[in-house]
């Protein structure tokens, strides 16, 4: 059996957790809103149309911050069509999706709904079709206490306080062809830099995200970021990263590995905004913003006919049904982030319901978990307190992508006398592995458990809502300061101790 040694240094801190790592995203894209958390002829519904069902996964899910509202459909999005008489808004066609939008749900339904989850707004402005007007008005009406035509406006449609947003998206992917009113890198910078400034002029609190790369495999990559942050550094406090991974063909070796590919994205974002910095001669560090970061399946997306020449209401788009390998890999690619915590300050899951989602629904029916679901709720809960980079002594394995890959990942949290271990198998047959975690003050494993199945491609879905979760880890022991496991094949695991 293949072994691995994991030791942990309380000293090697890497940051102290920002609960903002466990992000979400809602945008408005097929049924993520509508018919996701949104469905007022639901049985669980309430005054606002919002199913509780939803809500109550929501929070087991422990997401934090929510990107709203969108994504692509942000570069269309007028605001002032959502607020106000939900009678009186017009139906407008989104051209991201290719489908029609009610505003029936908007700013100030959607602050309610994060009230019920417990999660905070992240607001994205549209730089696509509109600017620093739009976005102005948009923060006086969601912040601005009372006394102004908009902020009074916000009071008089039944909001009587303000939603006080703090982090602001300055647009979506605008290097993308396929976004609406998508720009070179030196004209975004300039509209991002005078937005950001206005914005900061209204509010100087406020934390402000400016768009990076769509991806790493971006042609622009990286000379997009040294563009855009030459003009916005003093002005922003994050800059975006997005990354999607699949399984192609059947390399499901290379898929396993997937972070490695992340990490590279971070590096390179890391390295390219601490030289403007530098160049800048500035005091200040540019922190990531992952505010898109997921499994999905977009190769077969691409090939199928959900985007048609049909304008429909909440079509079923981009509805991908996870297996085992992909929660694991999406349990990676947590661990990654958190290893990379101390730049990386802000982290969302695309998305939250239905769309590329951990949580699905039916409608009129059930909601339910997917397999991707496990990972992030379990390491939501248990990682606490300050991250660790452990040392991890293990063999490799070869990958046609990324040459040889680590057999098992790890991070490590730990908090006054608790700790979590979070670990990935990615190889195909077990590892025993040894964590020492004598400096960490701990005496017992209080929980351990493991996401993994025989058939890696296992799923959860409508019929078999509950085939794939959670597994006690079986034989894990605590002895002499040694945490001692044997990880299944293509797994994700974690074991708290206290």
């Amino acid at each position: 059996m293949n072994k691995a040694l994991i030791s942990v240094d309380r000293e090697a801190v890497v940051a102290p957790i920002n609960r903002r790592i466990f992000g979400s995203f809602v945008e408005h894209l097929g049924r993520c809103v509508y018919d996701g958390i949104y469905e007022p002829g639901h049985a669980t519904a309430n005054e606002d149309g919002f199913r509780m069902d939803v809500v109550d996964l929501v929070r087991e899910l422990g997401s934090t911050t929510i990107r709203y509202p969108g994504g692509n459909f942000v570069s269309g999005f007028r605001w002032e069509d959502s607020v106000g008489p939900r009678d009186r808004r017009p139906v407008r066609r989104d051209l991201a999706w290719h489908s029609l939008e009610t505003n029936q749900v908007g700013v100030d339904e959607f602050s309610r709904w994060l009230k019920l989850t417990g999660s905070e707004l992240m607001m994205a402005v549209n730089l696509g079709t509109r600017g620093i007007e739009a976005a102005l008005d948009l923060l006086e009406y969601c912040n601005h206490p009372s006394g102004t035509a908009l902020s009074d406006q916000r009071i008089a449609n039944g909001t009587p306080e303000p939603h006080d947003i703090r982090m602001w998206c300055l647009g979506n992917e605008m290097d993308g062809p396929w976004q609406t009113g998508y720009m070179t890198a030196d004209d975004y910078g300039k509209i991002a830099a005078r937005t950001a400034q206005a914005m900061k002029a209204a509010d100087k609190g406020l934390e402000l995200v400016v768009c990076g790369s769509s991806s790493s495999s971006m042609p622009t990559f990286g000379d997009w970021e040294r563009t855009v942050l030459e003009h916005t550094y003093e002005h922003v406090d994050f800059i975006s990263c997005h990354a999607y991974y699949q399984e192609r063909g059947d390399d499901l070796d290379s898929y396993l590995a997937s972070s490695l590919d992340m990490q590279y994205f971070i590096e390179t974002v890391v390295a390219t905004a601490d030289h403007v910095g530098n160049k800048l001669k500035s005091k200040k560090k540019i922190q990531l913003s992952f505010d898109e970061w997921n499994i999905w399946y977009l190769d077969e997306h691409r090939e199928s006919d959900e985007v048609n020449g049909e304008w429909r209401y909440a079509p079923r788009q981009l509805e991908d049904v996870y297996s085992v390998a992909d929660a694991v890999v999406l349990g990676n690619l947590l661990i990654t982030l958190l290893k990379n915590h101390d730049r990386v300050a802000s982290a969302s899951l695309a998305q939250l319901v239905n769309v590329i989602a951990p949580i699905m629904t039916e409608p009129g029916g059930d909601a339910w978990r997917q397999t991707t679901f496990f990972p992030f709720s379990v390491t939501s809960r248990l990682a606490r307190g300050e991250v660790l980079r452990p040392r991890i002594d293990v063999g490799t394995y070869s990958t046609e992508v990324y040459g040889d890959a680590p057999l098992v990942d790890s991070v490590v949290t730990s908090d006054e006398g608790a700790a979590a271990v979070f670990l990935v198998n990615r190889g195909r047959t077990p590892i025993e592995v040894q964590v020492d975690v004598a400096q960490l003050g701990v005496n017992e494993i209080t929980e351990a458990v493991s996401l993994f199945d025989d058939d890696v491609y296992a799923k959860n879905t409508l019929a078999e809502q509950d085939r794939v979760g959670l597994t006690g880890l079986v034989g894990a022991t605590l002895a002499d300061g040694v945490v001692t496991v044997t990880l299944p094949p293509v797994s994700w695991s974690a074991i708290a101790l206290g």
